[in-house]
């Protein structure tokens, strides 16, 4: 396992990190979901990524997750988590004010079991909280101890400049971490919001690098969808319904035979490719079953060349 720095920060970061996501707490077995974070460490995998909106409840994943991670010094690993979606029916149940983070990270530190977490990610932008009061709670946290790094979560570009500029003017500590969808079908980031990360020292954690499972060679044109595929479980299927069309298989079919040239799998091809920029600082995968780790950490390390990167630039053209 290779590790690369989170931006400009210290803390590093295998490449490849265990998101929990759609798996843990839902639709993933507790005995499963404990032996794919044991393969990971194993692999050395140091970075297990959770919210607290994962799960089929409030907080359901992150239990599952601090029980996983019970075995393994608290210093050996990065625990991430999130706020801003809704978790209950009152007015101050979401968002990114002062009361909702302070809350949400008292009751994440709680099911993780945990004294601290190392990045904290608000979940998106918060148009309804002024932006000031949403970074002065995240500094607060920092200062506390309770939150190492302060992260960002699918913002737009504007915002997150903005958020920049503020920190910078007030002093407040900065964003360590951004957590963007990125994968071979959707790059929207590599416009604008790695520029503005990149100047600002903010490390990119990649979510869906595998377009939800579809850059792994699981469906093919022309055939039927799996059996108990993410495409054909209820709870989860419409995240993937956007990426499954007949020119994203038809481009499948293409990269399948890129992969196979370079004897690797579709979907280590497509996790090395998010990794060949340097603004990536890890790729985050989810799993269901300790072979999916095994196969996707193989792909930390691989370079591909500049001839490939062509081919494949072509293929997504």
């Amino acid at each position: 396992m290779q590790y690369r720095r989170l931006g400009k920060s210290g803390l590093k970061t295998s490449e490849i990190a265990l998101g929990s996501w759609l798996t843990y707490g839902t639709v993933t077995e507790r005995e499963q979901a404990i032996a794919c974070v044991k393969q990971a460490y194993d692999l050395g995998i140091n970075h297990f990524d959770c919210a607290n909106v994962y799960g089929a409840r409030p907080h359901a994943a992150e239990e599952v997750l601090a029980e996983a991670l019970a075995p393994y010094p608290r210093e050996s690993y990065i625990l991430t988590t999130k706020a801003y979606w809704p978790v209950g029916s009152g007015p101050n149940d979401r968002g990114l004010s002062r009361k909702h983070i302070f809350s949400e990270v008292e009751k994440s530190l709680k099911a993780l079991k945990t004294d601290y977490v190392d990045i904290f990610y608000c979940h998106r932008y918060d148009a309804e909280t002024d932006l000031e009061e949403t970074l002065r709670a995240l500094d607060d946290l920092v200062a506390q101890g309770k939150v190492l790094y302060a992260g960002l979560s699918e913002w737009p570009a504007d915002k997150i400049a903005l958020g920049v500029r503020i920190q910078r003017e007030l002093g407040l500590r900065k964003f360590a971490a951004s957590q963007p969808v990125y994968n071979m079908f959707n790059r929207y980031i590599e416009h604008a919001v790695i520029p503005i990360c990149d100047e600002a020292g903010i490390g990119q954690v990649v979510f869906s690098p595998l377009a939800q499972g579809v850059l792994t060679g699981k469906y093919r044109k022309g055939k039927p969808l799996p059996e108990g595929s993410r495409a054909t479980t209820e709870q989860v299927s419409h995240f993937i319904k956007g990426y499954l069309t007949e020119a994203n298989l038809e481009k499948v079919e293409r990269l399948i035979q890129v992969a196979e040239r370079l004897e690797i799998s579709l979907a280590q091809l497509a996790l090395a490719w998010v990794l060949r920029l340097p603004s990536v600082s890890c790729a985050l995968i989810g799993a269901s079953r300790p072979e999916q780790v095994v196969e996707n950490a193989k792909a930390s390390g691989i370079q591909l060349d500049e001839e490939t990167l062509k081919e494949i630039e072509a293929i997504l053209a």
